[in-house]
């Protein structure tokens, strides 16, 4: 099983007052609200650690059954250069993360070595969303002006 999910920057930035009162604390454990606060980029750090908790649980949630998504509940840890782990309560994913300019996306797996088989696809489009279900796609993610689907 493979989990994704894709943040449009742009969109964020416009949509998103990461910096209000209780945004991060209701999103993040305090480990990962540290990194954020100290961080060099905190905006992208926020988008990068919700990308991952949402591409991990996209897998629990097939995997359990368990519709209740409750981000504080994920803990994210950040490894050597694109890579990261997931912890939801005793299951650990692993995941790969890609920041461009313009979109953050992350992908995740049950195992590390599964990473580099996932093939993935971004798709930049203006208007309406392209269709996609012929593609057959394992997971789809998107936002803003960007399509993931990863295989």
């Amino acid at each position: 099983m493979i989990g994704n999910d894709l943040v449009d920057l742009y969109c964020a930035s416009i949509e998103s007052n990461w910096k209000r009162k209780g945004f991060l604390d209701k999103l993040f454990t305090t480990s990962e609200k540290t990194q954020i606060r100290s961080g060099e980029n905190p905006f992208l750090l926020v988008w990068k650690y919700w990308t991952m908790k949402e591409a991990a649980y996209k897998i629990y949630s097939r995997m359990t059954g368990i519709r209740s998504f409750a981000p504080v509940k994920l803990c994210c840890t950040l490894g050597e250069h694109t890579f990261g782990t997931v912890q939801i309560d005793d299951l650990k994913f692993y995941t790969c993360t890609e920041m461009t300019e313009n979109y953050i996306h992350t992908i995740a797996g049950l195992q590390s070595d599964q990473l580099a088989k996932i093939r993935i696809e971004i798709i930049h489009y203006s208007g309406e969303l392209p269709a996609y279900a012929s593609k057959n796609p394992a997971c789809v993610s998107h936002h803003g002006h960007y399509l993931a689907l990863v295989y």
